[in-house]
């Protein structure tokens, strides 16, 4: 694959829109190509300011007063009025108003979308990790160092525990964002898996459903000790439910 068509392939995957072996092409790229592993990074940050800095606007009280009463007026008088295409948006809009509590916004609605687009920063700080020339910033089976290195960069350091003998070997951790929060993120290898554990805001790991599968991959809600956290890995059922268990048995 060359730069050209990885440029082409970035938003779509960024958004989990390529299929697995397309994805799977592009990471060994971006593996090897500094530029395009930085344009990566480039729109992850877009995302992100967009996300923190982008204006929020409440529609005027008038505006929601005339949408709604162009909903509850008769089919034949809206059409006399409008032309069908623009009843149509108005209609939309004005749906999109009165469940959002006539609250418009550039970065999304709450619920369920919010569950969705934690998701997707999951999985895609899972990928961008397998293509990254190392998944980690601190490289360390040691618990005691890798534990400390989280002190003071983010607001609760991790449980940390290694479990190599069980076949699960501690590698490292790094520091990542879930929408605008950084959160700690511990590696383990599995054989030829890599699993991200990522430790959630109690409030954020809330919504979100208990498995999530895409492009081969699986997003599941775990406890890590008395920690409110997430896994991504491409492991199979039974060999995530060993791991499960002994995240929740960590002290």
């Amino acid at each position: 694959m060359d730069c050209s068509s990885a440029r082409e392939l970035l938003p779509p995957y960024f958004d989990d829109e390529l299929d697995r072996a397309t994805g799977r092409e592009l990471e060994a790229h971006l593996d090897g190509c500094v530029d395009c592993a930085a344009a990566l990074t480039e729109l992850d940050a877009l995302r992100r300011t967009l996300r923190t800095r982008a204006p929020r606007y409440t529609a005027p009280l008038a505006l929601r007063e005339r949408l709604q009463s162009l909903v509850s007026k008769p089919l034949a008088v809206q059409t006399r009025r409008m032309p069908q295409r623009w009843l149509a948006m108005a209609a939309s809009w004005a749906l999109a108003l009165i469940v959002g509590g006539a609250t418009v916004s550039i970065t999304g609605t709450q619920g369920a979308h919010d569950a969705d687009q934690l998701a997707r920063d999951l999985f895609s700080s899972h990928w961008r990790a397998l293509a990254a020339t190392s998944p980690v910033d601190v490289i360390s089976t040691d618990r005691h160092t890798v534990k400390p290195w989280f002190a003071g960069k983010v607001a609760q350091a991790p449980v940390v525990q290694d479990f190599a003998e069980q076949g699960f070997a501690l590698v490292g951790g790094r520091i990542d964002y879930v929408g605008s929060e950084r959160v700690p993120v511990l590696a383990y290898r599995h054989g030829q898996h890599l699993i991200d554990v990522f430790v959630l805001p109690q409030e954020s790991a809330a919504g979100m459903a208990k498995t999530i599968q895409r492009q081969g991959y699986s997003l599941e809600a775990v406890a890590l000790g008395g920690q409110a956290a997430a896994i991504v890995s491409d492991m199979d059922e039974s060999e995530r439910v060993r791991f499960k268990q002994m995240l929740a048995a960590a002290k």
